[in-house]
């Protein structure tokens, strides 16, 4: 026979996040009279350690058996006061959060009284609810201790190292030839203008290099079953027609190739051969054929001679890992500026993107750091840098890139270290100079470098058709005044977007997106790198436009957390999962179609549905799904649901 309900009621003043609307201590006082609340108290901050300390005191003198805080939202502090029950002897699931300060004090601020009557009834709400609460039991499921790390940027680079290093077995997928993403495509990083190689470069051959660390370059995720602590994930190896442990990387195969291909690393500025390597410096150190070009003249064949490397029938090759956890590193995609014809790139041959200006200014790019406009190859006396293209636009992007005002800033100070007498324009709307050093560096390009910084958006960029100068045509917002000026080459700072590969990543991995259609993180402050799918972590920029040091952070944030979890080899898995009431299941299968995680299965013999506990995320999809209400979420009953929505105030 289940214990008569015992409840204790914590009204919190949050400070004066509430307690500044709501009158708390009249919302304590009205509890007292509900059933089965034997006693409530008002306090100043439930979640400090005094305020858990009040509770778990009560819960052992009043002999508490359900606890119900009326605070904040249960995002913030739910797991908090779970642990206080846990402590005390009762089990974390007997407690109920009514969220005050969300709905109540910070949507009705200048409503005190309304104010108070809405959390007097939300409190009310959470007791009826509290009443009918079950105890749940905890369950543990073993954990492999390893590690897949989708992506070989400069994020997943530093989540596969620290993860190694702290004894994981990891295993590295990157979709190019070549670990090191977009941060092997650039020159200098800002603040400090480093050599982008120096700095990478190291972490490549270490991760290389790494015991516990496995690379699958030029290799895709395509499936993933299993659960937390134990996915299987099905990888498929793309055919590079050169068999990796034969191959040497001497290049005497590329250096016989009779074909050039555009070469993308690039920006497909040059070309490189249809048997190549990304850049000098790859890694894996292992060449590529581009078969769609290849003519097959065998004399990369007769190059490599006896160490017989070359396989032109090689085909794909699945293989599947298992591992008990997966950071996601897939990065970003460069926003496409041909959507805005305003600006005429791709129609006029000296608007660039800051990307090709990247490979220009770098001594390993197409024109060995010579900077020369593409319509006739002369240095250009006067250059413009466009901001916000493709961001901080309601028409493409709402949301502001991060980087883009800084690398320009980067690439004005390189023209002008390089070329003093060059003038050079950088239009912005805004500067957001928002990292350590990045406002001394801002500033010190206008003061130091003579940099021009006007104040306004450009509306639209055309050509002299006969010098192929351009004509930049904007608003100087200080002046108040439109202008008209003339520059030899334009550059635009393009945003970033999320990867042409997140789709197919969300829909393998069942993870959400935010309305940005980047990742969606489990929560902004407290859980930023988690997602709402155990066992599956977010980092760097697939989680939103971000710099290097805030990627590098955020990829030891996910090692860190995949630690957390893996380290006992034993992990608890979420009680708040759906349920089959079997003698009323008719096994329609409905549940099975709508459940997001392939948590559930039909047992055929008995014709009823199951549930695979260790892979239900407990949406309730499922529940809201069943027909005959044969399928329930624990801990979200019906009766449960009904007994806040019976004592609600109409």
């Amino acid at each position: 026979m289940p214990e008569k309900p015992r409840i204790g009621v914590y009204v919190c003043h949050c400070g004066l996040n509430i307690a500044g609307v709501v009158d708390v201590k009249k919302v304590a006082q009205d509890a007292k009279s509900l059933p089965g609340v034997v006693m409530s108290k008002d306090y100043r901050y439930l979640c400090s350690v005094p305020g858990q300390d009040l509770i778990k005191k009560d819960i052992k003198e009043h002999k508490l058996n359900r606890v119900v805080v009326a605070a904040c939202t249960p995002n913030m502090h739910e797991a908090t006061f779970r642990k206080v029950l846990e402590e005390s002897g009762v089990n974390p699931y007997l407690l109920e959060i009514a969220n005050i300060r969300e709905h109540c004090s910070w949507v009705h601020r200048n409503e005190p009284q309304k104010a108070t009557r809405k959390s007097t009834e939300l409190t009310t709400m959470a007791v009826a609810r509290a009443r009918s609460l079950e105890p749940l039991v905890v369950k543990e499921v073993d954990a492999l201790k390893s590690v897949l790390v989708i992506g070989g940027g400069i994020t997943g680079i530093n989540a596969a190292i620290d993860l190694a290093e702290m004894g994981f077995q990891v295993y590295l997928v990157e979709r190019n030839e070549s670990v090191g993403g977009r941060m092997s495509q650039l020159d200098k990083t800002f603040p400090t203008l480093d050599c982008s190689t120096c700095v990478l470069g190291p972490k490549m051959v270490e991760v290389y290099r790494h015991p516990n660390i496995k690379i699958l370059s030029y290799s895709e995720v395509v499936g993933l079953e299993g659960y937390v602590g134990n996915f299987k994930v099905q990888v498929l190896k793309k055919p590079r027609y050169v068999i990796e442990e034969n191959c040497t990387g001497c290049g005497e195969c590329s250096t016989v190739c009779p074909i050039e291909v555009p070469n993308y690393w690039n920006m497909n500025m040059g070309v490189r051969k249809c048997i190549s390597l990304p850049f000098e410096h790859a890694v894996p150190l292992i060449y590529r054929i581009d078969m769609d070009n290849c003519i097959k003249c065998y004399k990369c064949v007769e190059a490599c001679g006896a160490r017989q490397a070359i396989l032109f029938d090689q085909e794909p090759e699945t293989v599947e890992l298992n591992v008990g956890a997966i950071v996601v590193a897939i990065g970003f995609d460069p926003y496409d500026p041909t959507k805005d014809e305003q600006y005429g790139y791709g129609v006029y041959p000296n608007v660039i993107t800051g990307l090709e200006m990247e490979r220009l200014l770098s001594a390993a790019g197409p024109t060995g750091g010579v900077i020369n406009r593409p319509s006739d190859l002369k240095e250009p006396k006067r250059v413009a840098f466009v901001q916000c293209v493709g961001s901080r636009n309601l028409k493409r992007n709402p949301y502001c890139s991060r980087v883009c005002c800084m690398y320009s800033i980067k690439h004005a100070r390189q023209l002008k270290e390089k070329h003093p007498e060059m003038e050079v324009a950088v239009y912005y709307m805004d500067i957001r100079a928002f990292g350590k050093g990045y406002e001394e560096f801002y500033e010190q390009a206008g003061r130091e470098y003579k940099v021009q910084f006007i104040r306004g958006r450009v509306s639209e960029i055309t050509e002299d058709t006969k010098t192929h100068n351009l004509i930049v045509h904007a608003e100087d917002t200080f002046l108040g005044r439109p202008m008209e000026l003339e520059y030899d080459m334009v550059v635009l700072a393009i945003g970033l977007e999320p990867h042409s590969t997140t789709d197919k990543i969300q829909e393998i991995l069942k993870i959400a997106r935010s309305p940005d259609k980047f990742l969606q993180e489990a929560h902004p402050k407290l859980r930023p790198v988690d997602t709402l799918a155990a066992g599956i972590y977010i980092a760097g920029a697939c989680q939103g436009p971000k710099d290097i040091p805030d990627s590098v952070a955020q990829a030891k944030a996910a090692a860190s957390s995949v630690a957390t979890l893996l380290h006992k080899g034993k992990i608890r898995i979420e009680s708040i999962i759906a349920s089959v009431i079997e003698d009323a299941c008719t096994g329609c299968g409905k549940c099975l179609k709508a459940c997001p995680f392939q948590a559930i299965s039909l047992d055929q013999t008995r014709n009823v549905a199951t549930i695979v506990e260790a892979k239900c995320n407990g949406c309730g999809s499922c529940a809201a799904t069943c027909p005959v209400g044969a399928m329930q979420l624990r801990h979200y009953k019906d009766d449960q649901i009904l007994a806040m929505i019976e004592n609600a105030v109409p």
